[in-house]
């Protein structure tokens, strides 16, 4: 599936992932490939992205390496769409 992360100041990532887990205000979940549409609004907390992600050098200092194929990015609140197999975060 193919993920594309946007902050106020520039696109932080976008390419295809394996999966991604987001914090929902009603608690924490996952979308893998051809995940059902969904619209969401997110809380403080770790999107955790898996898959084989290379990251701008610009942004590389936002992310941290998680164990495994596993990046995750600190969020402050955001939203989520899951459509057609593409996801957007729109993350503070």
């Amino acid at each position: 599936m193919y993920l594309e992360i946007v902050s106020p100041e520039a696109t932080l990532f976008s390419g295809e992932v394996t999966s991604v887990a987001v914090p929902g205000v009603n608690g924490n979940f996952e979308m893998l490939n051809n995940h059902a549409p969904i619209v969401s609004l997110l809380k403080e907390g770790f999107v955790k992205i898996t898959g084989n992600i290379e990251l701008d050098e610009a942004v590389q200092d936002k992310f941290t390496k998680g164990d495994k194929n596993t990046t995750l990015l600190k969020i402050e609140s955001g939203t989520i769409e899951m459509k057609d197999n593409k996801v957007i975060i729109l993350a503070d």
